[in-house]
């Protein structure tokens, strides 16, 4: 089973709202997940984007591979995070 790292959209017409999730690469953008990481809402001044650190590492090294999200969680820090735990730096 591939696991993904992904934006869930939810929301109005117009005005999204996403969930970071992670889930089966096999299954629909909106559809089952395994779990919910965090929430980015694009719509507010400046963009709101919150992940829970911890959920994302372990998921990062359970080997989730993050796809649209990546920027997401590299602006939040937790790609150079993992690098540095797996690496050991």
């Amino acid at each position: 089973m591939a696991v993904k790292i992904r934006l869930k959209r939810m929301g109005a017409k117009k005005k999204p709202f996403y969930r970071i999730v992670v889930a089966d690469s096999r299954s629909p953008r909106d559809g089952r997940f395994i779990e919910t990481i965090g929430t980015y809402n694009p719509v507010a001044e400046p963009a709101e984007i919150k992940i829970d650190e911890e959920l994302a590492l372990k998921w990062l090294q359970n080997g989730a591979k993050p796809s649209d999200t990546r920027s997401l969680l590299s602006k939040q820090g937790l790609l150079e995070k993992f690098h540095n735990l797996k690496y050991g730096k």
